[in-house]
């Protein structure tokens, strides 16, 4: 089964940058669409950003559009989110989750692997 732990989050001022991570285990990622999903108190999962099998084609949502940006590397079974000039409404839990799919997939409902979460806190 696999199963996906992201790491990399914390408090950061405005308009810093943080990296996050999101390591596989118990399978490959390599055959797997990624997505990076954000969730902010009392609001719904939202897609951030999304990648393909093979890392040629990405997606991402015009609120971090510029900013942010996913890439992975499959010899390592992790992929990544670079998020830079970080601002207050980008304070959520980020989550990864996979699908074994060659396609980019930018909807919710086809990831069925997720990891805990990770707690990124923008500060004034």
């Amino acid at each position: 089964q696999l199963q996906l732990v992201e790491s990399g989050g914390g408090l950061v001022q405005a308009g810093g940058s943080l990296r996050l991570s999101c390591a596989a285990s118990g399978g490959p990622l390599s055959d797997k669409a990624m997505g990076w999903f954000r969730q902010a108190p009392g609001k719904e999962r939202e897609l951030v950003a999304a990648i393909n099998w093979s890392g040629n084609s990405n997606y991402y949502a015009d609120s971090v559009k510029g900013r942010f940006t996913i890439s992975r590397d499959n010899a390592k079974d992790t992929a990544y989110l670079q998020m830079n000039s970080l601002n207050l409404e980008d304070t959520a839990v980020y989550y990864c989750a996979a699908v074994q799919t060659i396609a980019l997939i930018t909807t919710k409902g086809p990831y069925n692997y997720w990891g805990q979460g990770t707690q990124v806190t923008v500060s004034s």
